[in-house]
């Protein structure tokens, strides 16, 4: 290819050596999920989604199991904050869920962001600015001083209004483009904000870490988003979030190894659904922790519905090869491949063994609701007399 010579590295590494993450093999626990569905994954689509389909969206992501959901920017149209006022004045927010929405760090924004989210019971409210260097230069022409109070102001504000309003608000901030921002400087942004707002361990503040733009290969995420964890200021009062998008493909292995890195928390939508290339692909992830005996504390037992609720949401589908929920990622078509599946299977009959290590089956497709017979051993041309066999016998009796 031409022109290859035009391109440059586009991030900055730690000013200190971050890699003790890499001494660590799995996630143990499930983060924090914050589903942005609704605001990052319906911006981005073709033919945005009508308040009614947002609603029964919103109601679906409860079902899920999710606690913490971003429902939009409702100071950026009547739409977005239409929807947003049905939702509370309709009493739809569980008590034990919590409402998040987008501003950016500007006084008539944050003001009308305010008065949308009035009357919700649990709300974090979601400041941002870009901190990166392009952006620094080339949109906002400030130096580092006059970007870090926008940031500042942003964040005074957020506490003057809610001190004012007697509102028991949490805070949320964003440096924006954070993986082409110096991690120092956004380290000393970050920490700006901290020191006005002042987070305790009974109203911590989230500091989210965005790969707006995918710019490096995830171990570099990894050691930017280790440097924040440690260097942060009152770090026990804070949840490090992590936004990855998948500008590289990497939007997924960034954020698990953002989490080996101490992150506590992730913001992503169903299916990688985003801007571009997408987000992070939350199912995609839990079903990984999954895998691994780790409860993820979202439910995504009857995959069947969740593909077709979100191509009825979205109106776009899901491909037949997407991790786990894809129709035919646990089908297999070779001979050998079939074979052994059928071997493994009755060995674990025959051997009453618990734990699944079938092969060629990452995990037992039963426990997303898929149906051996149909999504499993499938008969083609490629197709031996292992396949044959297990539909004789799985569908007739006939061994």
């Amino acid at each position: 290819m031409n022109n290859y010579n035009k391109y440059s590295k586009q991030y900055f590494l730690p000013p200190e050596r971050c890699m003790d993450w890499a001494e660590r093999d799995m996630i143990t626990n499930a983060p924090v999920w914050c589903s942005v569905d609704l605001r990052d994954g319906n911006q981005s689509l073709i033919e945005p989604m009508s308040e009614n389909v947002k609603v029964e969206f919103f109601k679906f992501l409860l079902q899920l199991g999710f606690k913490e959901i971003e429902v939009g920017f409702p100071a950026a149209s009547e739409t977005e904050y239409n929807f947003l006022r049905r939702l509370i004045d309709e009493k739809l927010i569980p008590d034990d869920v919590t409402i998040q929405v987008l501003t950016q760090a500007r006084e008539h924004i944050i003001k009308k962001t305010f008065e949308a989210v009035n009357g919700a019971k649990n709300v974090i409210i979601h400041v941002y600015n870009s901190t990166s260097v392009a952006q620094r230069e080339q949109v906002f022409k400030k130096d580092k001083t006059a970007i870090k109070q926008i940031a500042v102001d942003g964040a005074a504000l957020l506490k003057q209004l809610s001190d004012e309003e007697g509102a028991d608000y949490r805070f949320e901030y964003s440096p924006e483009s954070f993986t082409g921002t110096e991690p120092e400087y956004a380290l000393e942004v970050i920490n700006a904000v901290l020191n006005i707002w002042q987070p305790t361990a009974d109203s911590k503040a989230v500091i989210n870490l965005p790969a707006t733009v995918e710019n490096a290969i995830p171990h570099v995420y990894a050691q930017q988003v280790e440097y924040i964890c440690k260097n942060v200021v009152c770090r026990e009062n804070v949840i490090i979030s992590l936004h990855p998008h998948n500008d590289r493909g990497c939007g997924v292995a960034a954020a698990e190894m953002g989490l080996l890195a101490g992150a506590d928390r992730i913001e992503g939508t169903l299916f990688g659904n985003g801007e571009r290339t997408g987000n992070a692909d939350i199912v995609t992830l839990a079903m990984n922790m999954f895998s691994q005996g780790v409860d993820p504390k979202l439910d995504f037992s009857n995959m069947p519905e969740v593909c077709a609720k979100y191509k009825s949401f979205t109106d776009m589908p899901v491909s037949s090869r997407q991790p786990y929920g894809g129709e035919l990622v646990f089908a297999a078509f070779s001979g050998s491949h079939q074979d052994a599946i059928a071997k493994g299977m009755d060995w674990r009959v025959k051997k009453g063994i618990k734990i699944w290590n079938v092969p060629y089956l990452p995990i037992d497709p039963a426990d997303v609701g898929r149906v051996y017979e149909s999504d499993v051993i499938r008969i083609n041309s490629q197709s031996g007399k292992g396949g044959v066999g297990y539909v004789l016998k799985s569908g007739y009796g006939i061994d």
